[in-house]
């Protein structure tokens, strides 16, 4: 379900579920979440980044010299549905981190919390820095 219905549903007052494991049913097949060529970065995170959070998300991405563009979001609970490609950049911001092979793998608090914090930006500096980009 894409955002836009997931927020129309929300607005008339549905709620909305997606089921973690939907392999685990039976007679039940889940498409593969497949990310254009063009992502170099995967932002997963419970919270999809909007408004102020956005213009944060995007001065990170200029200082590794990407756009947005380049980067895309995933809900924690959607991994497992990825159809994995070669991602320069896997970022886990607000959840538990996994190694994704041939990744340089970031992990961090909700962007909400690294924002106007000096102390989580330069731990995110620091692990963005030791990937000499």
């Amino acid at each position: 379900m894409s955002d836009k219905e997931s927020a129309y549903l929300k607005e008339m007052g549905i709620e909305c579920w997606e089921l973690v494991h939907p392999e685990r049913l039976e007679g039940i097949t889940t498409e593969k979440i497949e990310l254009e060529n063009e992502c170099v970065l995967l932002l997963i995170s419970p919270v999809k980044p909007e408004g102020a959070l956005l213009d944060m998300f995007e001065k990170v991405l200029k200082s590794i010299k990407l756009t947005l563009a380049d980067a895309r979001h995933l809900y924690p609970e959607q991994l497992a549905q990825l159809k994995y490609n070669d991602l320069k950049w896997v970022w886990f911001a607000g959840c538990e981190p996994t190694e994704l092979e041939g990744s340089n793998t970031l992990s961090s608090p909700l962007l909400s919390d690294i924002d106007g914090n000096n102390q989580e930006r330069r731990a995110l500096w620091q692990q963005i820095c030791s990937y000499d980009v």
